[in-house]
Order: structure tokens, then C-alpha cells, then sequence
């Protein structure tokens, strides 16, 4: 594989991502809503009247393809660059193979002999060698994504958190106190239903983040383990 990371990016979504002329974009989700103004301070004794929400980041969607993230595995993929023509160069002459309307088993023949004559081998293998090659660096950069995600989800939602854990218990003590603190406890209030609106918003956008990325890493590493196991069954 030869290309610039420029070039790069622009040839792995043609590789691996089949683009649909129907499909309409999505409308980018909302703003996640923030609860209502907390009701009037009552006249008794001050009380709490926030409900902690339950811990645990809040699950996203169904991950789709990010165009950011076909770019970054350009770069993965460009850094893995076996020297000469390898797997992309293959997958290229079969994609361009694809609009003759030849069986699966015929255009995978065809392209290894248009591959074979271009890199001087005829051991197949080494299209299955190239190609694990290159699932291993896209295993290993989502091992090392994951990695940050979590430690994101720490640094953002565990911190809003331990705040939230903090308030309440200083809502508790403030509740048995006498009618000056009101005040106090009505700001803390509005604070804690804050909180719970940004721990929803961070974790849906961190893990629709990992979600795109999963789909992406999915796309990707299904199609080329595919042909890894077509290699193996139709070039012997």
C-alpha cells in the first residue's frame, strides 16, 4: 500500500463502506433537556427534594459509520504499511472487479491473477498475512480507544457524580436545620438537577462516540476477516 494518508482515506471508504444514494442524514439528537425549575421552597423545615439518579453511564444507540473515524483508521492502517502492493492493492482490483457480474469465486480468481502478476508471488498467503497484519493495528488502536473512553467517563461523569454524592449529603444535614438555610438548600437543589441533566448528556455523547467507533471498528474488521477467509477457501 502505497498511497498518502490524504488519498488514503478517500480509497478505504470506497473499500469497506458501501454508500447508499437513498439513505437521508439524521437529524443530530437534541440537546438533552434540562429538568424544570425546582418547585418553592416549602415554609417547614428545609428538606431535600431532589432524587439522586441511579449511577451508571447512560447507554447510546446503535453506533453508525463516522467519517471521522474512516479517517483515523486511514492513519492506523497508514502507519501498518507492509512495503510493495499488499491487501488494499488486492481489494482494489476486486472492487473494480465487482461491476462485471462474475461469482464470488471467479472475481477472487481474476484478481489474483491481476495481484499476482503486479507483486511477483504466488503464495495467496500473503494477502492473509498483509491483512492480519492490519486487523492487529485496528485491534490494537481500539484497545487503546476503549482504554481512553473509560478514563473520560471517569474524568467527566465520575467527577459530576462524586460532586452529586456531595450535595445531597450536605442537603441531608442542611434539612435539619432551621428556617435561614432555605435558601442554601434551594441553590443546591437547582445545582443537583443540573447535575443530573449533564451526567445524561456526557454519557450519551461518550458513548455514542464508542458506539460510531465500534460500528466503524465492526465495518472494517468483518469485511476484511471476509476475505481473509475467502483467500483461504477460493486461492489455493
Amino acid at each position: 500500500m502505497a498511497d498518502t494518508d490524504k488519498s488514503l482515506g478517500e480509497k478505504l471508504m470506497g473499500f469497506f463502506i458501501k454508500e447508499d444514494p437513498n439513505a437521508q442524514q439524521s437529524s443530530p439528537p437534541g440537546a438533552t433537556p434540562r429538568p424544570g425549575q425546582m418547585p418553592p421552597t416549602p415554609t417547614g423545615p428545609p428538606v431535600s427534594s431532589y432524587s439522586p439518579r441511579t449511577s451508571g453511564a447512560t447507554a447510546a444507540g446503535t453506533g453508525s459509520i463516522d467519517t471521522k473515524f474512516v479517517d483515523h483508521f486511514a492513519s492506523v492502517l497508514s502507519k501498518a504499511n507492509l512495503q510493495g502492493p499488499d491487501y488494499f492493492e488486492f481489494r482494489e482490483i476486486l472492487r473494480n472487479l465487482s461491476s462485471l457480474g462474475l461469482p464470488e469465486d471467479k472475481q477472487f480468481q481474476a484478481a489474483w491473477a491481476s495481484f499476482k502478476a503486479m507483486a511477483g508471488t504466488a503464495d495467496p498467503q500473503t494477502l492473509a498475512v498483509a491483512a492480519n497484519q492490519y486487523l492487529t493495528a485496528l485491534t490494537a488502536d481500539r484497545d487503546a480507544f476503549l482504554k481512553s473512553v473509560e478514563t473520560a467517563i471517569q474524568d467527566r461523569v465520575g467527577g459530576l457524580q462524586a460532586e452529586q454524592k456531595k450535595l445531597q449529603a450536605d442537603n441531608d444535614a442542611i434539612g435539619k436545620q432551621i428556617a435561614e438555610l432555605q435558601q442554601r438548600l434551594g441553590k443546591n437543589n437547582e445545582r443537583l438537577a443540573q447535575i443530573g441533566g449533564e451526567v445524561t448528556e456526557q454519557s450519551t455523547k461518550i458513548n455514542q462516540n464508542r458506539a460510531n467507533f465500534e460500528a466503524t471498528y465492526t465495518n472494517f474488521t468483518e469485511q476484511i476477516k471476509a476475505d481473509v477467509a475467502k483467500i483461504g477457501s477460493y486461492l489455493k
